[in-house]
């Protein structure tokens, strides 16, 4: 890592990063040169959206700093941190909103997008440039399902099914996240979120199937989760909200025979 931290001079009074300040950089944000990119390994899909929850490895470096002044590399599980809400550094959520799942890339973030002028003592210094490495590992476009649970019940339930049902299954994939990572009680609680929104009485046939479809999904998830937790009574409540949806559906069979085993 040395070699990025030699000193360069520029306009600015700021010291730069040498090794990223080149024609090959993009420039982000809004091109003063604030905040700066170097892709070190490409992603796959669609850039992360504004409002997502994401789950990144970073660690911070100052100039002539082989030591990250933070990181979290060495989690097992990162956390999902929610764009505009957990990520306090301006130049991470535009660097953010740059990248693919599975891309690593190296920023530099100049004062204004880093700590400011003031910096945050005794750790970072006044009008520190940094330099931050990211991995993005997953994320969840969760800013359509944050909003619906800001508001009242009166206020979701005019809501139309389709956004109740995309919801819905982000609350779920929210669960299936944390089940990955085996947070089964996190996991839980949001596959329980995303049941509690598909109570709505259908206007027709063809709702009802939607509906059901969405709930068969979660009760599936709910009663194997369950399991996880060593709850086998729930387990075999929730498998057996899913045979009323289906009786001969395969999983929600299996769930409720691996209770009885237990």
């Amino acid at each position: 890592m040395a070699s990025l931290f030699n000193s360069y001079k520029v306009r600015t009074p700021t010291v730069l990063f040498p090794a990223l300040w080149d024609t090959t950089t993009k420039i982000l944000g809004n091109g003063d040169g604030g905040v700066r990119k170097e892709e070190l390994r490409p992603g796959s899909g669609r850039a992360v959206p504004p409002g997502a929850s994401v789950a990144v490895k970073y660690s911070g470096y100052l100039e002539h700093c082989d030591e990250p002044f933070c990181t979290n590399c060495y989690s097992k599980s990162p956390r999902l941190m929610k764009l505009g809400k957990d990520i306090t550094l301006l130049g991470l959520e535009i660097g953010l909103l740059t990248m693919k799942k599975g891309e690593v890339a190296r920023f530099v973030f100049m004062p204004d997008y880093a700590y400011g002028r003031q910096g945050c003592p005794p750790l970072i210094p006044p009008n520190a440039t940094v330099m931050f490495e990211v991995e993005v590992l997953d994320f969840l476009d969760s800013e359509e399902s944050d909003a619906f649970f800001e508001l009242t019940p009166e206020q979701q339930d005019t809501f139309p099914l389709q956004k109740v049902l995309k919801v819905a299954d982000t609350e779920r994939e929210f669960g299936n996240y944390l089940y990955r990572k085996q947070h089964f009680e996190s996991a839980k609680d949001r596959y329980k979120r995303a049941f509690s929104i598909l109570s709505r009485s259908p206007s027709s046939e063809g709702e009802r199937c939607q509906i059901d479809a969405s709930k068969l999904l979660v009760l599936l998830n709910l009663s194997l989760t369950y399991l996880r937790l060593e709850r086998p009574a729930r387990a075999l409540a929730y498998g057996e909200k899913a045979l009323e949806i289906d009786k001969r559906n395969a999983k929600a069979l299996f769930r409720c025979g691996q209770v009885g085993e237990k």
